[in-house]
């Protein structure tokens, strides 16, 4: 579908559910919709929090959903690892990153240079994973442990091996959607709320079998923050696409 395709769509849902109440969206937000929507329906399948059916790569279908915003780094792309303390390195996470899948560890120890660490693990922040030695990291093992901090990602050692460089296979924010050109009242342009000027179009770049959820998905959610009736509906509806 192209975006002048799902607002039609949009407005078509949203005005069957109360076409008393419903006075009509202006083209913005429209748009807004959309990407709110774009952006959950992402999150659903990469990092659900609900329902555990629903989850990256559970099926061929999820993975066919989201394979546009999914990034995976080659070898020469990997990022090369800086010294955090003497037991542990970090790296910078790539602009563009949004949800991690799953990273590439590349560790040396003595004359074993280059060494894949792929059982390497995340870790709560309140593990002491370090001073267990069931838990540790362990090049023998193929392990580094690791977690988020305010500078990218830390990588643990047991202070016998060193960390090269780290690739990731990560999802990158979906593109965001406008249909400018049909703001008549704005000339064919508007001013996004961080003040970027738009013109023309933007298409979603999601594969086409998603573009309808994505429009139930922005219609439930505008039904909710205006307050229709059938929201219950609408839910329910959206609920048994996803199964």
């Amino acid at each position: 579908m192209t975006i002048g395709e799902m607002h039609y769509d949009f407005k078509q849902k949203l005005n069957a559910l109360d076409s008393q109440k419903y006075t009509g969206l202006k083209v913005p937000e429209i748009d807004w919709k959309l990407n709110e929507a774009q952006e959950v329906y992402v999150k659903i399948i990469a990092d659900p929090q609900e329902n555990s059916k629903i989850g990256f790569e559970v099926d061929q279908r999820s993975i066919d959903d989201i394979r546009t915003v999914v990034v995976d780094q080659q070898p020469n792309d990997y990022i090369i690892a800086q010294v955090f303390d003497s037991s542990s390195y970090y790296i910078v996470l790539p602009p563009d990153y949004w949800f991690l899948a799953n990273v590439n560890v590349i560790a040396s120890k003595g004359k074993c240079i280059g060494v894949e660490l792929y059982n390497s693990r995340e870790v709560q922040h309140d593990d002491k994973h370090e001073y267990s030695p069931f838990d540790k990291s362990s090049f023998e093992w193929r392990i580094s442990n690791y977690r988020y901090n305010n500078m990218g990602i830390r990588f643990f050692t047991d202070t016998t091996f060193s960390i090269d460089k780290v690739g990731l296979e990560y999802l990158t924010k979906p593109t965001p959607m406008q249909n400018a050109k049909a703001y008549l009242a704005g000339g064919g342009t508007y001013n996004t709320i961080d003040g970027v000027v738009l013109t023309g179009s933007q298409d979603c770049l999601l594969p086409e079998q998603t573009h309808r959820d994505i429009v139930d998905l922005a219609v439930l959610i505008a039904a909710n923050d205006l307050s229709l009736p059938n929201y219950t509906m609408k839910k329910d509806k959206l609920n048994i696409t996803k199964q």
